[in-house]
């Protein structure tokens, strides 16, 4: 409205001439008193005047106060983006299955034999009939050789035992060694779990596959004399490059075994039960949690702020400068009428 009556007056400098003239026409006829003449009227217009200066010098402030806060936003968005860039996130989640990949449990057992392997549910194991003697096997295996992947000279032996499957029914694996003769003080069968026997039994080169399992995962071992019992869980990373490795993760707990042959026997006796601890399969991956959407929309409403405080500054600082002309103005028409 400012504007549009500054406009207005330009555009009409005559009429406004005029109407001053017919002013100075009229109030040269009227004699005012000493008291009224320029107090009432040019105080109270200078009162506001002043008021509105100083009010549009408060929102100044503020709005410069605000541009000021919007920057430091804006610079403290871009150093935490970057700072979770270079630091990501673990994220685990857990994904439930009721049938397993069946794993492959690979046994080194050197002079040991495999008496008996069987597939049991719900936890229970009959009793063995005759242990330390040849039992039914009733598990796929499969034996190898092949070199040591860390002397290359070496050959080592390996069962290739295949694991259990169904989680629901609690399926376990129970197997039986014997050791006639040991050279050592304790005697101890390693192994190695891997994710997959069907895959292990696909491979066209198992001697390979082997070598590349022993030197990806862990090997544990369980003692002779003693009942070994593992339950297994199964831990997927994936890494940055988009790749996934597979690790297994094992609670184990080891039962002592009383031998009731009646002779006493020099040989040693070896049962381990391998079981899934759980059915869930636990996945592993780093996450970046600044999303660069977030920080560009969040980026540009500061920016829109910025400038509608600058804009709004700029039209304040105009209005200020207008207010100003026109009180001089009206100042300078007072005088004039006066004088």
């Amino acid at each position: 409205q400012l504007s549009e009556d500054v406009e207005r007056v330009s555009e009409n400098p005559t009429e406004e001439r005029e109407g001053d003239m017919e002013v100075h026409e009229d109030s040269s006829s009227v004699i005012l008193p000493d008291g009224e003449l320029g107090t009432t009227g040019p105080s109270l217009r200078f009162s506001k005047t002043c008021l509105k200066n100083v009010f549009s010098v408060i929102l100044l402030f503020i709005y410069l106060l605000l541009m000021a806060v919007a920057v430091f936003l804006v610079y403290q968005t871009i150093s935490d983006f970057r700072e979770k860039l270079k630091h990501p996130v673990m994220s685990v989640t857990y994904k439930e299955v009721s049938l397993y990949d069946a794993p492959g449990i690979a046994f080194y057992p050197g002079k040991a034999r495999l008496l008996s392997c069987k597939h049991h549910y719900y936890d229970h194991i009959p009793p063995l009939i005759n242990p330390g003697q040849p039992g039914d096997i009733e598990c796929t295996t499969q034996r190898i050789n092949y070199t040591d992947p860390f002397t290359n000279q070496t050959m080592k032996y390996a069962l290739v035992v295949q694991g259990p499957r169904d989680v629901k029914k609690r399926e376990l694996v129970f197997l039986q060694f014997h050791l006639n003769e040991t050279d050592q003080d304790f005697s101890a069968i390693d192994y190695l779990l891997f994710s997959s026997f069907q895959e292990f039994v696909s491979s066209p080169e198992k001697a390979k596959f082997m070598k590349d399992c022993e030197s990806s995962y862990s090997s544990w071992k369980f003692s002779g004399g003693f009942r070994t019992w593992v339950k297994m869980s199964l831990v997927k990373t994936k890494e940055e490059d988009g790749s996934e490795t597979v690790e297994f993760k094992q609670e184990t707990s080891v039962v002592n075994y009383i031998d009731q042959r009646t002779k006493p026997r020099s040989d040693q006796l070896f049962f381990v039960v391998f079981e899934w601890k759980d059915p869930f399969i636990q996945t592993v991956q780093d996450i970046i949690t600044a999303n660069p959407w977030n920080m560009i929309a969040l980026l540009c409403g500061i920016f829109l702020a910025l400038f509608k405080a600058a804009d709004f500054a700029k039209l304040s600082v105009k209005w200020m400068i207008k207010i100003r002309r026109r009180h001089l103005k009206r100042t300078r028409q007072v005088t004039n009428h006066i004088s």
